[in-house]
């Protein structure tokens, strides 16, 4: 996503009138990358970090020993001497009180990152492609919705030398809603920074980038969030803070006539940065949709496959009553029949145990004696014959 304008409008910074209109330069037409503009910011950002250690003898000035084992102490190194608290005390080691560090800090840490011309071109260029582009300029926070027009070119204004004047350029253009949200963001930090001399964070305002200084970078210095820029020494750091693109830009006229000599043009290469052409987009056109769908593209394709048939997915018919049927359609009649077998076997077939039941009840019915069915079954069992026989007789009386 880049400007695609052909024009730009100028606008007269004391009179606020709108003049002729400049051709877009092309590197606002560079693909915006987003992957190399972090990657350029994170190691570049690395060069202005001061080397810091530990003093190298911090923890180990103090004469200490090993006890050695069969002491029933750990052989961390000891204290010599006696007759105070710190005789016999560990020494040295990370988890000892006085001890140093775990793997204390060197200054011969590999501090300063070299980064590729080129990589770094690129990114100053996808960074002012992104300036240009309202959308992401908004979505890095600016307040840019009362500007008149994005990228904001200001012709006469290298020439102001008060700051009273800056103010009034940029109220009558709708930029110093920006400066105040940036005025009104100054917090104290969070965490103990605040006490290493980076007590406050402030979110950026504009940044104004001019070709000559007649005045306008004392005229702008003193406003909170501005920052000012040479055209030609732009750097990555105040295009893209944080390594997020879409700084709020204002530029002066001159600064801006200068850009396609410093970037150059798709036709021809930079004039004063020695090798280095714009980078092209990977796509010309970013709508991939417009692509496919264009007349051009669906000319040569094949027409699309209609009516596609699938083979159909086999079922088990042991598992599948209806998958059965299709094949045995007997197959009802039998497990009909095969039902009504088991439920005859299963009336025909009498348990043991009720039979038991039955015969029991019934003897202990017929005793003389006042017996349960379990104990007239247990005398039955016991002398069949004989009771068989007193029932019989008793019976027939």
């Amino acid at each position: 996503m880049a400007a695609a304008r052909p024009v730009v409008s100028v606008f007269d910074a004391k009179s606020g009138s709108k003049g002729e209109a400049v051709a877009l330069p092309a590197v606002f037409t560079a693909p915006i990358r987003n992957d190399v503009v972090s990657f350029v910011h994170t190691n570049i950002s690395k060069n202005k970090r001061q080397a810091y250690a530990v003093a190298f003898e911090a923890g180990h000035q103090t004469s200490a020993e090993s006890w050695g084992t069969g002491r029933a102490v750990s052989r961390i190194p000891r204290v010599a001497g006696g007759g105070t608290h710190r005789s016999g005390q560990g020494a040295f080691g990370n988890m000892c009180r006085g001890g140093r560090m775990f793997a204390p800090t060197r200054q011969w840490r590999r501090w300063q990152r070299r980064v590729n011309q080129g990589q770094r071109r690129f990114a100053i260029a996808s960074a002012l492609a992104a300036s240009a582009v309202p959308a992401l300029v908004m979505a890095r926070g600016h307040d840019v919705e009362d500007v008149t027009e994005l990228p904001l070119v200001l012709d006469n204004a290298e020439t102001v030398t008060k700051t009273k004047e800056a103010v009034a350029i940029l109220e009558r253009f709708g930029a110093y809603d920006d400066v105040l949200r940036s005025k009104n963001s100054r917090k104290v930090r969070t965490g103990k920074g605040k006490m290493r001399n980076r007590r406050y964070t402030q979110r950026k305002g504009p940044l104004v980038v001019y070709a000559e200084d007649n005045g306008i970078a004392k005229a702008f210095r003193n406003l909170s969030g501005v920052d000012t820029c040479h055209v030609d020494r732009l750097n990555l750091l105040d295009l893209a803070p944080g390594g997020h693109v879409g700084r709020f830009v204002i530029w002066t006229k001159a600064a801006f006539d200068r850009l396609d000599a410093l970037y150059g043009t798709y036709s021809k290469p930079s004039e004063e940065k020695t090798g280095f052409s714009l980078p092209r987009p990977t796509m010309t056109t970013a709508d991939l949709a417009r692509v496919i769908n264009s007349n051009e593209v669906q000319e040569v394709l094949r027409p699309a496959v209609t009516g596609r048939t699938y083979a159909p997915r086999k079922k088990n018919p042991l598992k599948n009553w209806g998958t059965m049927l299709k094949l045995n359609p007997y197959a009802i009649v039998q497990r009909r029949n095969e039902l009504k077998s088991a439920k005859l076997a299963a009336r025909r077939k009498q348990p043991a145990a009720r039979k038991l039941q039955s015969r029991g009840f019934y003897l202990s019915v017929i005793s003389d004696d006042a017996l349960t069915p379990a104990e007239a079954l247990a005398a039955s069992t016991g002398g069949v014959g004989g009771g068989a026989g007193a029932g019989a007789g008793a019976g027939a009386n």
